[in-house]
């Protein structure tokens, strides 16, 4: 079997499991922001597990539940949890559910993920918005052959393309618009991909500050890539779970970036309920 057709084979399964819904807004979950999945009004679960050739999470916070339901009216498909190359896994695993996301008929993802916070003034449970990336991470997951099958949009799929607007604006926009009407603001911020395990160095994040970025983590910028690569619109939005290295006072630690993200997740769901809505919308009116 060919990886397009693996991928082919577990956005049908999720079809036969998910019948009649027809999601068309994509969520990904990351460390200890899982519980904003428990917005979803009558949800239809499914283990990874269960799908043919989906990687498996292994991480403490990704739960690995494919969630699909109504959220703020609409149906969104919700992923609880995302793998990592750290644990193992190549980078067309890492990206494997992001491809089944596009065959799913997704147009538009949000991509959530816990993030040490670089920039001064930012303050743990803070939300921020992705205006841009750097990939850190030593790869990228488009090396190897091109497939133009994967293209959700006329003339995406293409072998080169084009990253200005990596984080969609307009995405952006509403993403601002739906934070003040919950009361809060949102920063907008760069978030610069390591590839972990190990938190960084205080001398590393003072050279990634030199770089621009204002947040930093393991995660995001491989499934924006390769959403990208397929015509689907991201929104990034990154939960400061922690001060970067020789930032804070304390050690870093995983426990730490769950805590923190369990604090913030009922403000992530109430915003991610008032954005899949308006992101719907948005996207009815093009089709």
């Amino acid at each position: 079997m060919s990886y397009y057709n693996d991928v082919a084979e577990a956005a049908a399964y999720l079809k036969q499991k998910i019948d009649p819904l027809a999601p068309r807004v994509g969520i990904v979950l990351g460390s200890g922001l899982g519980a904003a999945a428990e917005a979803v009004a009558d949800p239809v679960i499914v283990s990874y597990g269960e799908i043919p050739h989906f990687p498996q999470a292994t991480v403490e916070g990704h739960s690995g539940r494919f969630v699909t339901g109504m959220l703020g009216g609409v149906t969104a498909a919700i992923m609880q949890g995302r793998v990592h190359s750290y644990e193992g896994y190549s980078p067309a695993q890492v990206t494997f559910p992001m491809r089944v996301l596009g065959a799913l008929g997704m147009r538009a993802v949000v991509l959530t993920n816990a993030a040490g916070g670089i920039a001064e003034g930012y303050r743990v449970g803070q939300l921020v918005a992705l205006a841009d990336h750097i990939n850190l991470m030593g790869w990228n997951p488009l090396t190897g052959p091109n497939e133009p099958r994967f293209a959700c949009r006329p003339g995406a799929g293409l072998r080169f393309f084009d990253m200005t607007e990596a984080y969609s604006r307009r995405l952006r926009a509403l993403a601002h618009e739906a934070a003040r009407e919950e009361g809060f603001a949102l920063d907008e911020g760069v978030y610069l991909a390591t590839p972990g395990p190990s938190f960084e160095t205080p001398a590393e994040i003072r050279a990634f500050r030199t770089l621009g970025a204002t947040l930093v983590g393991m995660s995001t910028v491989p499934e924006t890539i390769v959403a990208r690569h397929m015509g689907i619109e991201v929104l990034g939005l990154s939960c400061v779970t922690n001060l970067a290295a020789g930032l804070g006072h304390s050690l870093l630690s995983h426990h730490e970036v769950f805590e923190a993200g369990r604090q913030v997740e009922a403000r992530l769901a109430a915003l991610l309920t008032r954005l899949a809505p308006q992101i719907a919308a948005l996207l009815e009116n093009e089709a």
